[in-house]
């Protein structure tokens, strides 16, 4: 049975679908949460403002507002995953171990805002680290390949008719010469 692209395209697409469906509906889904991530305080809270654009604030007055609210569950440095500092809106956000967020005024440190933080949970679904560091490299990322591969049998599937057509449009190539025995 001699090799038909188009059938081989076809069923490699049919079955890479199938291979790669639960894990890719994942980062779909994912992928459009965290595009919009700025738009729904449920995802990631907005930024606040803060007083000033200059920070006067030392780290230990951060650490003390940032400890004096219940749901951050903050003791010590320790118990902070991260600090993202903001100077255009005069704002440090304390990101904690629990997933809280904590918006601190970085010329006051007064609290600004305090919420829940799902952007990073989503991402680390997103890019499978949230299972482990291997699903993250053997799940996710063969996944990621088999949909490039679908992709380009998907290119295949959809231009094959239209060059089908094309060459039975074209007009059978003149002669070029004569033929010498």
């Amino acid at each position: 049975m001699p090799f038909n692209p188009r059938t081989f395209f076809r069923k490699a697409h049919r079955w890479g679908s199938v291979l790669v469906a639960v894990p890719f509906l994942l980062v779909l889904v994912t992928g459009i949460l965290l595009q919009v991530k700025k738009q729904f305080t449920w995802v990631q809270p907005p930024t606040q403002k803060g007083a000033s654009k200059e920070p006067s604030a030392n780290f230990s007055a951060i650490l003390d507002a940032v400890r004096a609210v219940p749901e951050a569950e903050v003791k010590s440095w320790a118990d902070v995953e991260r600090i993202d500092v903001r100077p255009r809106d005069g704002v440090m956000k304390v990101q904690c171990k629990n997933r809280y967020e904590v918006q601190v005024d970085f010329q006051t440190a007064k609290v600004l805002q305090v919420e829940y933080r799902r952007s990073d949970f989503i991402e680390s679904l997103h890019d499978g680290s949230f299972f482990s560091e291997a699903a993250k490299l053997w799940v996710f990322l063969p996944v990621a390949l088999v949909v490039l591969g679908l992709w380009f049998t998907g290119m295949y599937l959809f231009a094959l008719p239209y060059s089908v057509k094309w060459r039975r449009k074209r007009p059978p190539a003149a002669p070029t010469g004569e033929r010498h025995a």
